[in-house]
């Protein structure tokens, strides 16, 4: 069920945005949600200096904090632990976890990031297009809307990223990511526009001899980025488990770069020698996931309620 704005506490002629904001504030799993994903943001920025402050690069090795003799596994309580190393080590190589951790997430919050920007700004365009405009261009873009959705695309994701080679791993995920994902987001902004461009406020401004992009761009993008923006926070926690995936699949970014989903990979093998290998990297990605997700329902609760029915 849709929440509702309560505005009891908030001064009289209040907008939306202020409501909403007031809202946002009054629920605890927000707040938490936003103080996580500020953590990891904060975390993935700042990366190359917390690595620094711990001392060690995410590629650089340390033998002496592994035991060769058992394997390779880490010397010490709880995956190797210490001073030295803040999150303990990683089995064989003696590399830094926290570097390789934090590290990690600039690679996948950037890869998220990026995909989730290219999904919403293709998508927004296609969605006000096709609903503002109707007839051929409205059918064309909703056929192809339907063609890119039948399209299995983690098969097709895993088939992209395997052929290609001597390539920029990032930014191709970053690419392939964001190819499959913005039908679905222009599909709720066609259905808003729809609703909206007979609206009398847009009748006014076409009567007024506005022209059809001074039209989308003042009456009709304002009226569809309350769901816009909940429907993207939405998306971003996707966007990170799929690079997470394709990374553990093997096809996703290639080591000596690190990335969460390739470490949970490396890390199966030692789960139960070395569990803190393995749950170091999941509840990253465990934390990450949920707090937007969290946030995305909030988000969408209070800018988009009707959807939120659905």
């Amino acid at each position: 069920m849709a929440a509702t704005l309560s505005s009891t506490s908030l001064p009289a002629g209040s907008g939306p945005w202020q409501l909403a904001r007031a809202e946002l504030r009054r629920r605890t799993s927000v707040r938490i949600s936003l103080s996580v994903v500020a953590l990891f943001v904060f975390m993935a920025a700042a990366a190359p200096l917390l690595s620094a402050l711990g001392g060690w690069s995410p590629d650089e090795f340390d033998k002496s904090a592994v035991d060769p003799y058992l394997g390779g596994l880490p010397i010490g309580p709880f995956g190797g632990i210490s001073a030295d190393h803040w999150l303990g080590v990683e089995p064989v190589t003696g590399r830094d976890l926290f570097a390789r951790v934090v590290h990690g997430a600039q690679v996948s919050l950037f890869i998220a990031f990026a995909a989730t920007a290219i999904v919403v700004t293709a998508g927004t365009a296609a969605g006000v297009t096709a609903g503002y405009f109707g007839g051929r261009t409205d059918a064309v873009l909703s056929r192809l809307m339907d063609l890119t959705m039948s399209f299995p695309s983690l098969i097709f994701m895993i088939a992209m990223l395997s052929v290609a080679k001597d390539v920029n791993r990032i930014l191709l995920m970053t690419v392939v990511i964001g190819l499959f994902g913005w039908p679905g987001i222009a599909r709720v902004v066609r259905g808003q526009t729809l609703s909206l461009k007979h609206r009398e406020y847009v009748d006014a401004a076409r009567v007024a001899g506005a022209g059809p992009w001074r039209i989308l761009s003042r009456d009709i993008l304002p009226g569809v980025a309350g769901p816009v923006i909940a429907y993207t926070t939405l998306i971003i926690p996707g966007m990170i488990a799929t690079e997470a995936a394709l990374s553990y699949l093997g096809v996703g970014v290639r080591p000596p770069t690190p990335s969460w989903g390739q470490m949970i990979a490396e890390s199966v093998a030692f789960y139960d020698t070395d569990p803190m290998y393995f749950i170091l990297p999941s509840s990253c990605l465990f934390l990450t996931v949920l707090a937007f997700t969290l946030l995305g329902d909030a988000l969408r609760d209070i800018l988009d309620p009707r959807g939120s029915r659905i």
